[in-house]
């Protein structure tokens, strides 16, 4: 009887032929996309995948998995291209569910890889087996377990495909036996070498946005998160200058689409629809550009806007416009359909707007309040600080004192779920070690995601962390209020310093005017170069009053 021939698409004998498992094949699809840092907590599933890891390959543990998401997801926008995050089967997706919602509504690419028990006895539901495919919902852009080991590597490389195209999360679920099994390096694999995708504008489309602003009398625009980039932010500096328009940024936005520090910016929509109304009452027609139409809370009766009122949107986001009330929607890169709309449209001879101003600082005093930190933050922080927020009842407040004056100047979690902002704001720096990055951040926002701490101090991340102590969920309180009814909650006191030096985080408590700008003049100047993190935690009367 003769010898069979190897199989060389996968069997016993392509590992010997090769030399290469499935593991090594993965390890080349994170190489060629630039994947090589692996943000992860990981567990037993795992182990046969990360370790012996190469090095050229590095590995950044934090010590729980919305963590790992929050780290990728800062990780991802600062880069402007997906991140790799990995965990670990049930436990470890179940615990980052809420960090992956907040990575696609803040619309960041991240390639995840989740752990699986062994192919081999799946069957029998062993101890660690997950049921989960479904177990993040809607929320990630794809899913998928690969029906044999070989397929992993082009499950991966999809998987970015899917992240850079959707901007969110694309999962992979991936067996713990498959790592080992032999690669199949004869056949080609389910997924695209180079996807490139086109910034060319439909003149149709031009024109029939040209059209709607020229019939307009008095034409204003809003921006949002999808504009948040250099490239738009100069089109449509451009566009506003050129019609001499209001521009307002979108209510609840996750990052500036607009320098907010430009004498055509006049301030941030109100989140709710009486008083939008408002707002836009003078503008005959809104384009609006990389925003929903529009995001609010909490719920009123009525329209957005007044009848009169016309709205044309331009957006990447296909779901943004399928959900809008505009009666004109284009469907396109942002930057470029505003350059070429700053061509066609005539100049306008009319007044400029006023421009929004921020408020004066107010005077020293103790107790200390939210707005002594953040004028004291606005007077100090440099032109390219990126400010990480996640401090919900002092949201307005920020916004009205520190303007974006770069791209990724402002970012937050578009979610509104809590526990982004210091493992966010770590990823981004990072991504950007040559940026200053502070996270603005209350103390119950903090206590969920804490364990990032660790890791910024771990693996020497230079960001400041400024904590609004008001001993309790401040936003929370001013909810109730609102209904009339007394919370049952109770307030509390975490000592945020304290927890931050149990994770290795240098860290210093603040009581005092006095003490808070001696801290933050010796610490802003260093944010450009400094290779630690460090926390202030700050004692602030709670804030008393809410209007988003």
């Amino acid at each position: 009887m003769g010898e069979a021939a190897p199989d060389r698409r996968g069997g016993a004998g392509s590992l010997e032929l090769t030399g290469r498992s499935v593991r090594d094949a993965a390890f080349d699809v994170f190489r060629r996309r630039g994947l090589t840092t692996l943000f992860s907590n990981p567990g037993s599933t795992e182990v046969p995948f990360l370790a012996g890891l190469p090095e050229d390959l590095r590995f950044v543990l934090a010590l729980h998995e919305g963590s790992v998401v929050a780290l990728a997801t800062g990780f991802a926008i600062g880069r402007a291209e997906p991140a790799l995050a990995i965990l670990h089967t049930t436990a470890g997706l179940g615990n980052a569910v809420g960090a992956l919602a907040t990575a696609r509504v803040n619309r960041a690419p991240l390639v995840v890889l989740v752990g699986q028990q062994d192919r081999r006895h799946l069957a029998f539901e062993p101890f660690l087996a997950g049921r989960l495919e479904g177990l993040a919902g809607a929320y990630p852009v794809s899913a998928e377990q690969p029906v044999r080991p070989q397929e992993v590597p082009g499950a991966i490389e999809r998987a970015y495909h899917a992240a850079a195209t959707h901007r969110g999360p694309a999962l992979v679920i991936v067996p713990m036996d498959d790592w080992d099994a032999p690669a199949d390096d004869e056949r080609e694999e389910a997924a695209a070498g180079r996807v490139l995708r086109m910034a060319a504008v439909d003149p149709e489309a031009v024109d029939a946005l040209a059209a709607f602003l020229e019939t307009a009398e008095s034409p204003a625009l809003v921006v949002g998160a999808g504009a948040d980039d250099a490239e738009t932010w100069s089109a449509l500096v451009e566009l506003a200058e050129r019609l001499v328009v209001p521009v307002f940024q979108e209510s609840f936005g996750a990052r500036a689409g607009f320098p907010q520090d430009h004498p055509l910016f006049v301030g941030f929509l109100p989140a709710d629809r009486p008083r939008l109304r408002e707002k836009l009452a003078p503008y005959d027609a809104l384009l609006v550009v990389g925003a929903p139409v529009f995001r609010q809370s909490p719920y009123a009766e009525g329209r957005f806007t007044e009848h009169e009122t016309r709205i044309a949107l331009v957006t990447e986001d296909a779901d943004e416009v399928h959900r809008s009330s505009a009666e004109l929607a284009v469907l396109a890169p942002p930057a470029a359909v505003c350059r070429e709309l700053a061509l066609r449209v005539p100049a306008r001879d009319v007044a400029p707007p006023k421009p929004f101003r921020p408020p004066p600082p107010p005077a020293p005093a103790e107790p200390l309040r939210a707005g002594h930190v953040l004028a004291a933050l606005a007077e100090r922080l440099p032109r390219d600080a990126v400010v990480v927020e996640e401090a919900p009842v002092d949201r307005p407040e920020l916004h009205e004192r520190i303007p974006a004056r770069m791209p990724l100047g402002f970012l937050s979690a578009a979610m509104g779920g809590l526990g982004f902002a210091l493992g966010g704001a770590t990823g981004v720096r990072m991504a950007l070690p040559e940026r200053p990055v502070v996270a603005v951040v209350g103390d119950g926002s903090s206590i969920y995601g804490i364990q990032a701490l660790w890791s910024a101090a771990h693996y020497r991340v230079g960001v400041l962390f400024v904590i609004l102590s008001n001993g309790g969920y401040a936003i929370m309180d001013r909810l109730a209020e609102r209904q009339g009814r007394e919370p049952p909650w109770p307030s509390f006191d975490v000592d945020v310093a304290a927890l931050a030096r149990a994770f290795g985080c240098a860290s210093r408590r603040i009581t005092t005017h006095e003490v808070l700008v001696r801290e933050l003049d010796e610490i802003v100047p260093t944010l450009a170069s400094r290779d630690a993190p460090v926390l202030l935690d700050v004692v602030i009367a709670p804030t008393e009053s809410f209007a988003p």
